[in-house]
């Protein structure tokens, strides 16, 4: 292989003499760069969560389900990229496919920062800026069948439960970052002007914009890294032979358990600073959402990277039963305690403590899941990356889902419980499906 080339020659990691030889160096190498690289895809995904929070702020007139639908668009666009990603691994490489998405994650993060620094930017303007942002959400659904074909089938688990539980940490980012460094001129002149912050009787300045241009210098750097250092396996196959996966009755029951998991974990996330405002902001001192949101991601990704080796150990089926069981009680509660419909600010940090038990049930169930698939696949290595694609990108639409669909019950009904309710039903349905096919004695997939 020479030192320019795109594809491997060769690739046997499932070959003890080769992988000590040759792929180990190989694939953690590629599994850095990417892990990183999909750290950013996450942050600008999620970033403008941590954004509509503070527009109405700095004046611009947008209402609650306006705010809600700014969440929402980011996830529409992530989940029907990460649908055609799911293909892009096999017919174009990982060098060609990572280098490029990095590369356009630029667009909504230059674009988003140019929109804030005009405040007669329309509603419309925001939204297609909005679904740019998405660009970061797609990135999955090429990155996780990525690293699935770089590493042996024992350490799958462990790989992926790193790149995923890492990268996730990237939605915490962006809600942690934000509120500081939009509190000074980061980029000094060149970066625009300052914007007045009122709340209440408090006005400071803010440069709201670098939540968005502070991504453009790192993400420049990470596409010049990942072309110059990533290759790409030969497996090749075209986009009409990939389809092969939705012959499987699997791929289908692999994507009602993952939209349980990371659905959740992504759909809260999105909605969880605007949750904490639309509940909990009228009341005297409110909390500040992004004080507490950046919390549910930093739990949910720590656990995915955690259970990633626990999952390689145990089995994933058993543990995804676990965290079915977990997040049924967990909404339960949430419903019945009166969390979601408060009378006092008092009740705030046991609605903050069931949410980080809630990200904390969807990050084992993310590394879980994606142990289970690999397995359930073990006839065909392009068959389980692409399984590993496609369930991400059903997944990636959580925050779309969950944030309008939170949205319109707030709106319609003045509380979210309908939401709470419908999502408790779903989870029913998706353990009854992990517990039946994969994890009961006597099962037909033990995984």
């Amino acid at each position: 292989m020479s030192k320019s080339s795109t594809w491997l020659t060769k690739w046997e990691p499932d070959n003890p003499q080769f992988w000590n030889e040759v792929g180990s160096k190989i694939a953690w190498r590629t599994l850095t760069i990417t892990t990183i690289t999909l750290v950013f895809s996450f942050a600008t995904w999620f970033m403008m969560s941590a954004i509509v929070v503070r527009l109405p702020q700095i004046g611009f007139k947008f209402d609650t389900m306006q705010l809600f639908w700014l969440t929402a668009i980011p996830g529409l666009a992530g989940g029907t990229l990460r649908i055609l990603h799911t293909f892009l691994i096999p017919i174009f490489g990982s060098r060609h496919v990572i280098t490029i998405a990095t590369f356009l994650k630029l667009i909504p993060c230059i674009g988003i920062g140019l929109a804030i620094l005009n405040p007669s930017t329309p509603f419309w303007l925001f939204l297609v800026l909005a679904f740019t942002a998405g660009f970061g959400g797609g990135d999955f659904s090429s990155f996780m069948p990525s690293t699935s074909i770089f590493f042996p089938k024992r350490l799958q688990g462990t790989a992926l439960g790193i790149q995923a539980g890492i990268g996730n940490f990237g939605v915490s980012l962006t809600q942690f970052v934000t509120p500081w460094i939009i509190g000074f001129a980061l980029f000094g002149t060149l970066a625009g002007g300052n914007q007045i912050f009122t709340k209440g009787d408090v006005t400071k300045e803010i440069w709201l914009q670098n939540a968005a241009f502070w991504y453009v210098p790192l993400l420049i750097l990470l596409g010049i890294l990942s072309w110059v250092y990533l290759r790409s396996v030969p497996i090749k196959a075209s986009f009409k032979e990939q389809l092969d996966i939705f012959k499987n009755k699997h791929t289908w029951f692999c994507t009602i358990t993952y939209v349980m998991t990371f659905g959740s974990f992504s759909g809260f996330s999105a909605a969880f600073p605007l949750l904490i405002k639309t509940l909990y902001g009228n009341f005297p001192d409110a909390p500040d959402p992004l004080s507490y949101a950046f919390l549910g991601p930093l739990v949910g990704s720590g656990m995915r990277v955690i259970s990633g080796p626990i999952s390689d150990k145990i089995g994933g089926a058993i543990i995804t039963h676990i965290v079915g069981i977990g997040l049924i009680v967990c909404v339960a509660v949430m419903i019945f305690s009166g969390l979601l419909t408060p009378t006092s600010l008092d009740q705030f940090p046991y609605f903050v403590a069931l949410m980080l038990l809630i990200f904390f049930f969807t990050g084992v169930g993310n590394a879980s899941t994606f142990r289970q698939y690999p397995i359930i696949f073990s006839h065909s290595t392009r068959q389980g990356a692409g399984v590993l694609g496609w369930t991400a990108a059903i997944a990636a639409y959580g925050p779309f889902i969950f944030a309008t669909l939170i949205g319109m019950a707030i709106t319609k009904t003045g509380s979210a419980n309908p939401f709470f309710i419908g999502i408790a039903g779903y989870y029913i349905v998706a353990a009854f499906i992990n517990w039946w096919y994969y994890t009961r004695k006597g099962c037909e997939v033990p995984s």
